[in-house]
């Protein structure tokens, strides 16, 4: 039996939900006067914005609270080619930071989520384009459809670096590429339309980061990967390297011990203060010195926490002859779901923790007199561009972290409504977050673009908790209040990777069902990246194995005390891995799922290594996916489970998904229909036409939110 699959072109009505601005790929001036990112307007094409930010400190900008966070500017959703496209147009009397869409040419392609961005000191943005075969380099500029084609590059891999005070003129970026030769190719890029990449520089071996050691733009520091010892151990290490662009000559720059992974990831050309993670003094640890100095590099204690990953995102401008041990660093700690951030100068020796709200900060800063910014992100907020007045926040007094309760979910006796929340869950503390009580001109934080529901309405928050797993306990960002384990319809999330985890983050497909009235448990189980080593590296060779474990033992735990209600069990979402994960569990307990929709799905590792491009099967090999768990516990092979599964199915695939191919989804599908499965009245499949691996960002995202939510709501596969 064969049926033409559901393809998604127009057949769906237009969503009834308020559209969410997304924005990724932060990136900032070399002056800190722009900034630049990827937006997506809610209805899933993505266009360029340049952020306008003032450069000197602004007491007297006006603010307002939403949701416990000091907020201007806020975003609209106009989108590109809707007058300033995203802003709100009384940011630019208020100061802060002010988004501008860069408008396209009418049918011009929009850009994808692979495309590069350099903030360029004047406002406009290099922008770097991925195409199939070749990367195509444009200047765009704000306020005009027009945009200055400065280059081609047909390379394998491309990235971008923006040079540290371009002068009028000269190059303003330095592109570094790779090919199957193992070989790092270096470019000098212009915004000058009438000068072509100039290649400076070629040497062996793959490189990333990057760090610039002087202000002109000449002394670039690379992360440099250099293979195993011959006739000894075949891992390699990473080592910093100094690349001089006006010889193109490479010389060696960290080597701390032999085998060591030494990487140079902050430097501050005027006081020589650098920063450098290494593993030399036996863990992965930050340390830091003077460039050219006669004192060996340092390790402190302080900034060596085993439950936090530091990295610094900016270095305050300093006064002239400011020694480099009296420099502020900003610190970004990230564990688990949520971010964390802090100061620390080399004298001091201590870090001091500054309040910031409870979110995801973006990895990237900058620090001048207006205060450090950073982008910023929360459940109920879309990422948008925080400005931290440092010393106002210090000057706060500390909050009292509240006492929680700390038994783990188990199946506990139900007390009351709310099915005895303080004897199931733990309520993580967050990071000392801003209150409503404290948010005034004196907080020192501000929320600038951070785009409200187009409805009105307010965005739906979430928290985290820690749920028990098949041996110990799990993160999790949980979508409604204090009953969620109550709620009529509940849905376990499962991202994809594995290597990934979901964060205390804005998401859309999440927030959308939280909108149609879904609780929602997006659950880090084993092999989700954050929490460590070993918690990260638990599904080396056991795809399917320690993860499904967790997920079982959460779905058990749940069902269990949802029926003792008379409440439908739990229903699954699964995205990329967590779909092949999501599928795993229908058919291993399939009593305990009300409902299971899946996205981009692949059907095992095996099966996986079998039809995927080389860059994914690479990256499966790499992760140990090729290979079944010895575990006892059966196939991890979704085909051979399949007949198992009871609850409701709704697939989804991209038809030009690139890392895992359409074929595992059509291959299940036709599983089902030879096994009897009725398709529309057990089963949906839904090929979204032209979308690739990230479906649910794509064009017609927000109409694939809104299947996958009302499907999760009712069960009904049509």
């Amino acid at each position: 039996m064969t049926a033409t699959p559901l393809t998604l072109v127009g057949s769906f009505p237009h969503t009834r939900a308020a559209p969410a601005l997304r924005r990724v790929g932060f990136t900032f001036s070399a002056g800190g006067g722009y900034a630049a990112c990827m937006a997506s307007s809610g209805e899933g094409s993505w266009y360029v914005e340049s952020w306008r930010l003032d450069t000197a400190a602004n007491e007297e900008s006006a603010e307002q609270v939403v949701g416990g966070l000091i907020v201007g500017g806020l975003g609209s959703l106009g989108g590109p080619g809707a007058g300033a496209g995203g802003t709100d147009q009384g940011g630019a009397e208020r100061g802060g930071a002010i988004p501008v869409a860069l408008p396209q040419a009418p049918g011009a392609a929009p850009e994808s989520l692979r495309s590069q961005l350099v903030s360029l000191p004047d406002g406009r943005v290099l922008v770097c384009r991925f195409q199939g075969d070749r990367y195509d380099l444009v200047v765009r500029t704000p306020a005009s459809v027009r945009e200055t084609f400065v280059g081609m590059l047909r390379l394998p891999g491309l990235r971008l670096m923006a040079m540290p005070s371009p002068e009028p003129g000269a190059p303003v970026a330095v592109a570094l590429g790779s090919d199957g030769r193992a070989v790092t190719s270096v470019w000098l890029v212009s915004a000058d339309g009438g000068v072509q990449p100039q290649q400076v520089a070629e040497f062996a071996g793959m490189s990333g980061g990057g760090v610039w050691l002087d202000r002109g733009g000449r002394m670039l520091a690379l992360d440099h990967l250099v293979p195993g010892a011959t006739g000894g151990p075949t891992v390699p290490s990473v080592r910093t390297v100094v690349l001089d662009l006006a010889t193109g000559s490479v010389s060696p720059f960290l080597e701390l011990a032999p085998g060591s992974n030494d990487r140079l990831v902050a430097a501050d050309p005027a006081s020589g203060l650098i920063l450098v993670r290494s593993d030399a003094p036996g863990q992965d640890r930050l340390g830091w010195g003077v460039l050219g100095g006669d004192e060996p590099l340092r390790f402190p204690d302080c900034l060596h926490r085993t439950r936090e990953f530091l990295r610094p995102v900016a270095i305050e401008p300093g006064r002239a002859g400011l020694p480099a041990a009296e420099q502020r660093v900003a610190l970004q700690g990230d564990w688990g779901a949520g971010s964390t951030l802090a100061t620390w100068r080399p004298s001091s020796g201590q870090l001091e923790t500054l309040p910031v709200p409870a979110g995801r900060l973006g990895g990237v800063g900058h620090w001048s007199a207006a205060g450090l910014r950073l982008p910023y992100s929360s459940p109920d907020h879309p990422a948008g561009i925080a400005t931290v007045q440092v010393d106002r926040l210090l000057e706060g007094p500390p909050e009292a972290e509240e006492p929680v309760p700390t038994m783990p979910l188990r199946l506990a006796p139900l007390q009351g409504g709310a099915a005895g929340m303080g004897s199931v869950i733990r309520i993580l503390p967050s990071p000392r977050a801003l209150r409503e009580s404290r948010a005034g001109t004196s907080s020192g934080w501000r929320l600038d673009g951070s785009a409200a529901p187009g409805d009105g309405g307010r965005w739906h928050g979430a928290r985290t908790v820690e749920l028990a797993g098949a041996v110990g306990p799990m993160e999790a960002v949980v979508y409604g209040g204090d009953t969620w384990l109550t709620a009529q319809h509940l849905v376990v999330a499962l991202h994809g990777g594995p290597a990934d985890a979901w964060r205390l983050e804005f998401d859309p497909a999440l927030q959308r069902m939280a909108g149609e009235g879904l609780a929602v448990v997006a659950v880090n189980q084993r092999g989700s990246t954050g929490y460590g080593v070993e918690y990260a590296q638990a599904l080396q060779n056991a795809w399917g194995g320690p993860d499904l474990d967790d997920v079982l033992a959460l779905l058990s735990s749940v069902s269990g005390q949802r029926a003792a209600l008379g409440l439908e069990p739990a229903s699954l979402f699964g995205v990329s891995y967590g779909a092949f994960l999501a599928l795993l569990a229908a058919c291993s307990a399939p009593e305990q799922i009300a409902r299971c929709a899946v996205v981009a799905p692949f059907l095992s590792g095996p099966r996986l290594l079998a039809e995927a491009g080389p860059a994914v099967r690479a990256l499966t090999q790499r992760l140990g996916g090729a290979h079944e768990p010895e575990d006892g516990s059966g196939a991890r092979d979704v085909l051979r489970v399949c007949h198992r599964l009871a609850a409701p199915l709704l697939v989804v695939h991209g038809d030009r998904d690139e890392v895992v191919p359409v074929t595992q989804s059509r291959t299940l599908r036709q599983e089902l229909l030879r096994m009897g499965h009725t398709e529309g009245a057990d089963f949906r499949y839904v090929e979204a036409a032209g979308a690739g691996h990230e479906v649910l960002a794509e064009d017609g995202a927000p109409v694939l939110h809104e299947l996958l939510a009302g499907f999760l709501r009712t069960g009904r596969p049509t």
